[in-house]
């Protein structure tokens, strides 16, 4: 069934073709996304993220729910992710509502991970007190043993986010800051573009 709520065609567009410069002018990780959010008291947080999948539902990157931002992400579902590609002067703002990937997504991106970070996704009590680094890397070892010469599976809390965008800001750096700003947003159901003032 088709969502009524995708992104449109002009929106994918731009996107891809902002990301295609981004990697063609040598951005060093252009899939890097600043994700924030609020955690029980509203009080708001932001970290780095990676972008692992993209397209007219929305924007995916993957995590460990018992970290902090993943109990962030289970208390309040809506988010913001900023795109900052400072070699073509360009910026991608997005502001949505996480839901989790089906589980077939998340495993098959989980295969596809090199081994050691699938271990690593097993090791690591993310956002958890660590004693010392050599404590993380018994539990590194502990875990490369178990799972000798059998496929990693997934491990249950760690799975892909998806950002279904309902507004959508394109900004483009322009001299004297007089910069182009090209804002799409969900209204009523259907979206609407309009300029902004830089």
């Amino acid at each position: 069934m088709t969502n009524k709520f995708a992104m449109t065609a002009e929106m994918v567009e731009r996107f891809r073709s902002g990301f295609d410069r981004a990697e063609e002018a040598g951005v060093p990780e252009p899939t890097a996304m600043t994700l924030a959010t609020v955690d029980e008291a509203c009080r708001p947080s932001a970290r780095t993220v990676l972008l692992k999948d993209m397209d007219e539902e929305g924007f995916v990157f993957y995590t460990n729910f018992d970290s902090r931002k993943g109990r962030q992400l289970a208390a309040h579902a809506d988010v913001s992710l900023v795109f900052w590609w400072r070699e073509t002067a360009e910026q991608v703002l997005v502001e949505g509502r996480v839901e989790a990937v089906t589980p077939a997504e998340a495993d098959a991106y989980f295969a596809s991970r090199p081994r050691g970070s699938q271990i690593g996704a097993w090791a690591s009590k993310q956002s958890s007190t660590l004693s010392s680094r050599q404590e993380l890397q018994e539990r590194v070892e502990y875990y490369e043993k178990h799972y000798a010469g059998q496929d990693v599976p997934r491990p249950p809390h760690w799975s892909g986010m998806r950002v279904s965008p309902r507004r959508v800001e394109f900004w483009y750096g322009r001299e004297s800051r007089l910069h182009e700003r090209v804002c799409f947003e969900l209204v009523e159901g259907t979206w609407r573009d309009f300029l902004l003032y830089p």
